[in-house]
């Protein structure tokens, strides 16, 4: 049977109730007995009554402008920080900064989609932005700076549809050209990334106290899928590493520092494309590194396991997006099952040879 005001989640009972201003709150009476919830909301309604209303349990009318502030300042200090997310939050200021939280709806955040796609933009992008702003609204209820009736409406706007069929990689000829028309500070980088599949975030903050020259690999504690990840490093990248250990900034532990400087490189993106037009590399992102590494390894016989583990994908099927590139691995597959019918097929001749000699 059903109570007014008080309804059932997640096993707790919460109430809803009118607050002074009008608005409808809803307050977990954090407690699993439908007694003491109906209790409570006997009690904020007297006060409500009463002109006692904690002041703390009312909204107030915070704008989007407060809310990239505080969200940004809690994103800094969270362990899986990527630097990039800043930028987005920049950009949905400048977007949306004066607006009052509350007046959010989900055909203002759907308008915002249309314009970016008529920006231009692919979808992933948009998503990313989407993803962000959404993830912002769900922080801001949870500080009480907005009802969750707003955040319902922010949830309702769809992703767009990725086209995830796209892997650009470079060719041998294509990364010996980029590598010959990266500047001093950006070969090591490029080569980084092309010998261990790290993303860009991973090889910017790399430290030295997260690379073992002695054994030969590289530890990355904050990964995008929150788990650790020990890549071992080759002949070349090796010797790459112990020539930047013995040139490096004693007080710096940056792997790749700003010799301008002294600090980690943010983005290496102006760079990066100055080295792509001079090396004539069109469509070809820094993340393409990634997907060339895992590339390279399957074209040169590396199984798919294997790619998915020095890749830290959680699950195979985003390796599998690079299977194509192995053909031969389909064939050597059913060549197992020549040899048992070879020995079949001999076995039925002897059959049949004795049949006949009767």
């Amino acid at each position: 049977m059903k109570t007014r005001g008080v309804f059932k989640r997640g096993g707790v009972y919460w109430i809803r109730y009118a607050d002074p201003t009008g608005k409808i709150v809803r307050e977990s009476a954090r407690t699993r007995n439908i007694n003491e919830a109906l209790k409570l909301l006997a009690k904020r309604k007297a006060e409500i009554a009463e002109g006692k209303f904690p002041e703390k349990l009312v909204i107030k009318n915070h704008t989007f402008s407060e809310l990239c502030d505080r969200y940004s300042e809690w994103a800094c200090i969270q362990k899986c920080f990527n630097r990039s997310k800043l930028y987005i939050i920049k950009e949905l200021k400048e977007r949306f900064g004066s607006l009052i939280l509350r007046r959010f709806t989900t055909q203002l955040v759907e308008q915002f989609q249309v314009d970016l796609i008529k920006q231009g933009l692919k979808p992933a992008t948009i998503n990313r932005k989407l993803a962000c702003l959404k993830h912002m609204f769900t922080k801001a209820q949870q500080w009480d700076m907005v009802e969750e009736e707003v955040l319902k409406r922010i949830r309702k706007v769809k992703f767009l549809k990725e086209n995830n069929r796209r892997l650009r990689y470079l060719s041998v000829e294509e990364i010996q050209r980029l590598l010959s028309c990266c500047d001093r500070h950006l070969y090591p980088i490029v080569f980084t990334a092309l010998n261990t599949g790290m993303r860009k975030d991973e090889i910017l903050s790399l430290r030295w106290s997260n690379v073992d020259l002695k054994n030969g690999y590289i530890h990355i504690e904050k990964t995008k899928n929150s788990e650790r990840r020990d890549i071992p490093m080759n002949d070349a990248l090796l010797s790459l590493f112990r020539k930047l250990f013995t040139e490096r900034k004693i007080d710096v532990d940056y792997v790749f520092v700003n010799p301008l400087t002294n600090t980690r490189y943010y983005d290496v993106k102006r760079s990066f494309n100055h080295a792509l037009r001079k090396a004539d590399i069109k469509d070809f992102h820094f993340h393409d590194l990634r997907h060339t590494f895992a590339s390279q390894l399957v074209m040169n016989g590396v199984d798919l396991t294997t790619v998915k583990e020095l890749l830290g994908h959680k699950d195979i099927k985003m390796t599998l997006r690079y299977s194509h590139l192995a053909p031969e691995h389909k064939s050597r597959a059913v060549s197992c099952l020549s040899r048992i019918f070879s020995t079949s097929k001999k076995v039925s001749d002897t059959k049949t040879d004795t049949v006949t000699n009767f």
